[in-house]
């Protein structure tokens, strides 16, 4: 074999091997171009305020025997006539502004041997143009940052309307001082542009949540895991979309499932979620000891209660009749966490539990009445658009060391999934639950009294305690102020995508003003102007 084709060989297994070893996203955010004029209508109004911020250095001069100064010049209104926001691979977002004017007010001061002249004049700045580049790109941290601002701006001609005695000599030195009122103008608009960009709007995406607690068991890592991919018509960001335990916070979960993909730009965002996503946090939850419950005495609803004490009536007396009225417990725990499978149809949730039921006599020790293993629940379907119909495959428990198979006759879980402002819900309800053995009639007439007791303990102690979890929701990484209408879910083999229009529920300076850092305006390394004069 050639060197050449050795080496395209090693060159070929190394690409093959950093691939394999690649982490896959569990989370992937779409900004499509549909997006870009609510962003731009927004972004304008804080552009404004901003501008308007712009402080101009006094200005003072000589011609002849006259001496002026110019001081307190103020930017009283900006109107912008014409816009363009737009993404541009490499740079991610241009803003371009044409043909923009600039109101202003100053003070004057004139001395012409001993004579003095002063007041304030209204002016006007015309044909301002304004292009400005943002881009984007993952920091040490895994947050999104506008990490450069390009800019280039020029004013193409000023005009100031002097008054009072000595209007015919302002108007001879009109032209040195609306030059150098333009060139100074042209000076300050990409420094308040730089500033607006690196300073405040950072702080606009520092309320991105990255790693951040969920409830009071487990966190989520929303980390960036490359800089933003821009393209003509979107911008796409993978983000590591990990749950963990908050007690073991470098735990991690290693991703084995598909990547989503994500196609469509109909709508101004989509959102795609793996199986990952979804197993990461099961897998979180039952590590931090989430998934078990235990009811125990006064806590067992009291109907259930009395139909198991029925129910084991004849095993109690057998075991211990003594402790007959001491209190009941029972204790759900799920062995295993439980494993997500997503398809076009719908969504398979696998779970593998056991349920103990006992007594409980003061100061002694249980009386076991039986002990239940629930090995399989294979297809729990969450159906595409968030809910439908849930059919369910063959169920096994293990009953005092028997192995009964047991086929639901009929089972539906009806699972409404939502997304409202930017959390994403589930909302999980039990229709119908029945159950009966295959081996003989007699055998299922000896199953009907467990049939009640299973699902009482399903619909009020393990759909209660799933939808006090679901229902708080999941944050999906946007900036604080921005929230999801509008919202269709989709299934796909592997993944789940929800695309969304966007809605402003605060504008940019308010939020900006409530995160905004100490002014470091005067301390920030500024670029040096490329303003044309």
């Amino acid at each position: 074999m050639s060197p050449l084709a050795m080496a395209l060989y090693g060159a070929l297994f190394l690409a093959l091997l950093v691939g394999a070893h690649a982490e896959l996203p569990g989370c992937k955010i779409r900004v499509t171009s549909k997006a870009l004029e609510l962003v731009k209508q927004e972004g304008l109004r804080f552009l404004e305020q901003e501008l308007e911020t712009i402080t101009i250095p006094d200005l003072r001069g000589k011609e002849g025997h006259f001496y002026y100064n110019i001081s307190e010049v103020k930017v009283t209104e900006l109107q912008l006539t014409s816009s363009e926001l737009d993404f541009q691979p490499q740079q991610e977002l241009i803003l371009q502004i044409t043909n923009a004017s600039l109101g202003l007010q100053f003070r004057r001061q004139l001395l012409y041997w001993f004579f003095y002249d002063g007041g304030y004049i209204n002016a006007s700045a015309e044909g301002v143009s304004i292009r400005t580049g943002l881009e984007l790109s993952r920091d040490p941290t895994g947050r999104m940052k506008v990490s450069n601002v390009s800019c280039q701006a020029s004013v193409s001609r000023m005009h100031a309307a002097f008054g009072g005695t000595f209007k015919k000599v302002y108007e001879f030195l009109s032209t040195f001082i609306t030059s150098g009122m333009r060139f100074l103008l042209n000076q300050q608009i990409c420094p308040v542009l730089y500033h607006a960009g690196t300073v405040l709007l950072n702080s606009l995406l520092d309320t991105m949540p990255v790693r951040s607690s969920v409830d009071d068991l487990v966190g989520i890592d929303y980390s960036l895991m490359k800089d933003p991919v821009a393209s003509t018509s979107n911008l796409d960001m993978d983000f590591r979309g990990a749950f963990f335990p908050l007690t073991e916070k470098n735990w991690s979960l290693p991703n084995r499932a598909v990547e989503p993909q994500l196609q469509e730009e109909e709508r101004m965002v989509y959102v795609a979620f793996s199986e990952f996503f979804f197993d990461s946090a099961m897998d979180s939850y039952f590590r931090a000891g989430a998934l078990q419950l235990s009811l125990v005495g006064d806590k067992v609803p009291h109907d259930l209660d009395m139909l198991l004490r029925a129910s084991y009536f004849g095993s109690i007396v057998l075991l211990s009749p003594a402790v007959i009225d001491s209190p009941l417990k029972l204790e759900l725990r799920v062995l295993a966490p439980p494993r997500c499978t997503i398809k076009p149809a719908g969504t398979t949730i696998s779970v593998t539990a056991s349920v103990t039921i006992a007594l409980v006599p003061p100061d002694q020790p249980e009386v076991q009445l039986s002990s239940m293993t629930m090995v399989r629940i294979p297809e729990w379907e969450l159906l595409a658009r968030g809910q439908g119909e849930m059919g369910c495959g063959s169920l096994i428990f293990r009953v005092s060391n028997i192995l009964l198979p047991m086929y639901p006759q009929d089972a539906r879980l009806s699972a409404k999934m939502a997304l409202r402002g930017k959390a994403l819900r589930t909302q999980l309800d039990l229709r119908r639950f029945r159950i009966y053995s295959n081996q003989s009639a007699l055998e299922s007439l000896a199953l009907i009294p467990l049939q009640a007791p299973l699902k009482t303990l399903l619909q009020i102690g393990v759909m209660p305690m799933l939808n006090e979890r679901t229902w708080r929701g999941v944050q999906i990484p946007l900036p604080e102020g921005i929230n999801f209408v509008r919202e269709v879910l989709t299934n796909h083999a592997g993944f789940l995508t929800i695309g969304a229009d966007l809605h402003f529920a605060k504008g940019l300076r308010e939020v900006i003003e409530k995160n905004r850092p100490a002014d470091v305006k005067a301390s920030t390394a500024l670029p040096a102007s490329t303003a044309a004069v």
